[in-house]
């Protein structure tokens, strides 16, 4: 018989996005960041919905995740002072939105050192205090 843990659910959860991208674009970040942020912590997803009707809906995230703006060259020092705080970090290499092949991407960010990575979105989350610590100050994306 097998028995499992399931992990915490982070406190608190916030994506980031380089506030020069176009709308479409800046979405694009965002979902993919949490789709994987979703992937990465099944504990994120609520109970199902149920309608009046008895229909049942997906479960949904049951916290606020917002989506906050940074300046590109901040991303990387935001992702990295993330990764040294103690909190889980999520990242979109700008190579991310050059091809639709998963492979080219994979490749891209093979063949460049780690300094040099740009990002276009960040997703930070965890325990809420050091969260807020590292975001805090960046304002929504609208």
């Amino acid at each position: 018989q097998f028995s499992y843990v399931l992990a915490p659910m982070p406190e608190r959860c916030v994506i980031i996005v380089d506030q020069d991208l176009p709308p479409g674009l800046a979405a694009n970040a965002a979902a993919v960041l949490a789709l994987t942020l979703g992937a990465r912590e099944p504990s994120l997803t609520g109970a199902d919905l149920v309608d009046g009707d008895e229909q049942v809906h997906p479960g949904l995230i049951p916290m606020g995740l917002p989506v906050l703006k940074a300046p590109r060259a901040t991303l990387g020092e935001l992702r990295g002072r993330a990764a040294t705080a103690g909190v889980g970090v999520i990242d979109l290499p700008t190579f991310g939105q050059q091809t639709n092949d998963y492979d080219t991407v994979r490749a891209a960010v093979a063949a460049t050192p780690a300094a040099e990575l740009e990002y276009l979105g960040v997703a930070v989350y965890g325990e809420g205090r050091p969260v807020r610590r590292l975001t805090g100050n960046l304002p929504l994306l609208r």
